[in-house]
This record gives structure tokens, C-alpha cells and sequence, in this order.
């Protein structure tokens, strides 16, 4: 066991994959969940691990849950994670010794994508900050996401994380209406400079789609993985055409106000 690391883990519905990822976290000694009032079988998957602690809380933002979950955290240490994020066992091994050194606040992961079990060789999934101290963290929104700001340096994990997402197919496109509409009000509502290169392209509203498209099947290389990789990679030109469609919308809303 890891008694100075606690894994905190957001649910909602997540009966699809919450098992499979606490069976990766068996060597910790509690894991703190905070549940927004599931309403599958998630509580019921989550009960048949002895060590999963339920804290429920309605859902706000996710910088609102995440800084839930924190105040309700014993240890030292955080290891933040997805309800599909599973652990291969070079990554237990490396944080357990990441995690003793005074001179890190904070570690990042890179990610293996999976598609029904099968690692894609590349994904546009961002590395993010997964491991770090408590009394050094706090969460703020952004976009449709939200990230963790650690105050202190961090470090890249070697090992990476898979993220296997098995929730159906409905509930994608549900979570993308959702967060397109989040997404658009960030992109119109944060000034060009302090928009990144990709934020600033997908701005443009014609160009995103396309080269997603061709920089994930030829780019990424993802034409070699076969029907998963098609899979990702109309899943990630769906996301931007969505996207793209709110920042049309919001056009033709500020154009039809202006002609009244």
C-alpha cells in the first residue's frame, strides 16, 4: 500500500468503467470518490471495494468537485483521477517513489488512448498533472475542462495511463453538445493573445475541422490502427465540427441582434 497517497476519482453514471479502474487501485489504502448523484449502478460497483470512500455532492463545475474532493482528502498526497483512467503497474511502481521526493509538488502523466481495450499509438489527449501535494493545489475551470494549478515545480511521469472510456456512444455526443457550447463561450470570451495556437485556429471556425481530420488519420498515424483508429478519428472531427457549429451560431445571433 501507498498510505500517503490518496486517488480522488468524479463520478457520474460511470457503471461502464468505474470497476475496472478501482481494481487497478487496490494497493491504496482509501480512495476518496465524489459522486454526483449517479443514477446507474456506479455507488452499487463502488461498494464491493472496501477501500472506496463516497462523498456526494451536487455537481457545479469540475473545479467546484475537484476542490470538493480535496478538502476531504487525509493524505499528503493526491493522485487525481478519471473514472476510465487505469493504471498499468510500471506507473504504481514509479509513483511510489516520486511521491518521497522533497523536491517535487507535483508530477504530470502522459496518456495511452484506448478504444473497447485497444491502445491507439497516438491520441490528442494532453498530458495533465495527476500527482501532487495536497496543501500545494487548487482546481479553476477552463473551457469545458478544468485544470489543476500546483504552486511549486513539477515533473513528467515516465510511465503513462491508459484512458478506456467504454460509456456508450449516446453519452459521447450528449457530453460534446454540452461542452461545445462551454468551449465556444471560452474561445469568444478570452482575448486572441491569450488563446493558444489551437484555440486560435479553431477561432478561424473553417480550418479546425479539416485538419483534425487529416493530422489525426495521417498525422498521428492513426490510418495504421484500423477501425479503432477510424473511430478516434472521426470522434475527434465530430468534437470540432460541433464546435465549430456554436461558433457559427453565436455569429448569426450577433448578426440577427444587429439587424433589429
Amino acid at each position: 500500500m501507498l498510505p500517503h497517497i490518496t486517488p480522488l476519482i468524479l463520478t457520474f453514471n460511470e457503471a461502464p468503467n468505474i470497476e475496472r479502474t478501482l481494481d487497478k487501485l487496490r494497493w491504496a489504502k482509501q480512495v476518496l470518490v465524489v459522486d454526483s448523484f449517479s443514477t446507474d449502478e456506479t455507488l452499487k460497483l463502488v461498494a464491493g471495494f472496501p477501500q472506496a470512500q463516497v462523498i456526494q455532492r451536487k455537481f457545479d463545475s469540475f473545479a467546484g468537485q475537484c476542490n470538493f474532493g480535496l478538502e476531504n482528502v487525509a493524505t499528503p498526497w493526491v493522485l487525481s483521477l478519471d473514472a476510465d483512467y487505469l493504471l498499468p503497474e510500471a506507473f504504481v511502481d514509479e509513483i511510489k517513489s516520486s511521491a518521497a521526493d522533497n523536491g517535487v509538488d507535483g508530477y504530470s502523466a502522459r496518456f495511452n488512448y484506448c478504444v473497447f481495450g485497444k491502445p491507439l499509438r497516438s491520441t490528442l489527449y494532453p498530458p495533465r498533472t495527476v500527482l501532487y501535494r495536497k496543501e500545494k493545489a487548487i482546481y479553476h475551470d477552463e473551457g469545458h475542462g478544468h485544470r489543476v494549478q500546483v504552486n511549486g515545480p513539477t515533473r513528467m511521469l515516465s510511465a503513462h495511463i491508459l484512458h478506456d472510456d467504454r460509456k456508450p456512444l449516446e453519452r459521447w455526443f450528449a457530453e460534446q453538445i454540452r461542452y461545445s457550447a462551454k468551449e465556444a463561450r471560452h474561445l469568444v470570451e478570452t482575448p486572441l493573445a491569450e488563446l493558444n495556437r489551437a484555440d486560435r485556429i479553431r477561432r478561424k471556425i473553417i480550418l479546425a475541422p479539416a485538419l483534425i481530420f487529416f493530422y489525426t488519420l495521417l498525422g498521428k498515424g492513426l490510418i495504421l490502427d484500423g477501425w479503432p483508429g477510424w473511430f478516434y478519428v472521426f470522434q475527434r472531427t465530430l468534437a470540432e465540427l460541433l464546435l465549430s457549429l456554436r461558433l457559427i451560431e453565436q455569429k448569426l445571433k450577433t448578426s440577427d441582434k444587429a439587424f433589429r
